[in-house]
């Protein structure tokens, strides 16, 4: 089997537009991606705002998504969740003298600023693995910050439940028993909306399922992907 992990647009090394970072268009980049492999379909996976664009893309293209896995997020609108996102990123120093100040910062100072209530180390990680190295010696995002704003007003100014109701194929719903981010009650309601979604609550996880229990997360999903 071949497994593939993409950028999507204003992430890592694709592009970086101005607009476009709707759920929409996430869907319609990853068809672009599939034609061009000439797939047929394939298992989807995808993690908070990569979980609802999977959703959207499962919703728009049925036909090509034979197993769908959403980690942790909820088809919800929530129209302040900007604004959370955008204290954090002001929150970082940017640019940092160089890469190990940046490193310094996110293992020591940033899990102290109350961002994430379980696990703050793991956000922390993952934000200095989204730092690069500039020319002149220092360190900053790879990613215009920008481009995560749009991507989060965007995919959460309405909801996706008739999306999710309209799936057709197997979807399995992964919640960290210790996430704010898909509270019980949403996930819940994610499992009654849909005959074809079930789902797994994973215990000392928070949002960063994967992360924080890596070992569990991939039982699940292969033993889901495997039936």
């Amino acid at each position: 089997d071949i497994a593939l992990v993409f950028d999507q647009r204003g992430h890592g090394k694709s592009i970086k537009p101005i607009t476009g970072y709707a759920p929409e268009d996430y869907a319609d980049d990853l068809e672009l991606i599939r034609r061009d492999l000439e797939w047929d379909d394939f298992n989807l996976v995808g993690h908070s705002m990569g979980g609802r664009n999977a959703l959207m893309y499962a919703a728009r293209f049925p036909e090509r998504v034979r197993q769908l896995l959403i980690e942790d997020i909820g088809p919800e609108s929530k129209a302040h969740a900007v604004d959370y996102y955008k204290r954090m990123l002001d929150s970082v120093p940017t640019p940092f003298p160089s890469k190990k100040e940046a490193k310094e910062f996110f293992l020591n100072e940033f899990p102290k600023l109350g961002f994430s209530k379980s696990h703050p180390e793991t956000l922390g990680q993952y934000l200095y693995s989204n730092m690069i190295d500039l020319p002149d010696g220092r360190a900053d995002w790879r990613f215009p910050k920008e481009a995560i704003l749009l991507s989060v007003s965007q995919g959460r100014e309405k909801d996706h439940w008739d999306e999710l109701r309209s799936l057709s194929m197997p979807t399995m719903i992964v919640r960290g028993a210790d996430s704010s981010e898909l509270t019980q009650d949403v996930y819940e309601q994610m499992l009654a909306a849909n005959p074809l979604i079930r789902g797994q609550v994973v215990p000392d996880a928070g949002h960063w399922v994967h992360s924080d229990q890596p070992e569990v997360f991939l039982r699940i999903l292969l033993e889901f992907f495997r039936e």
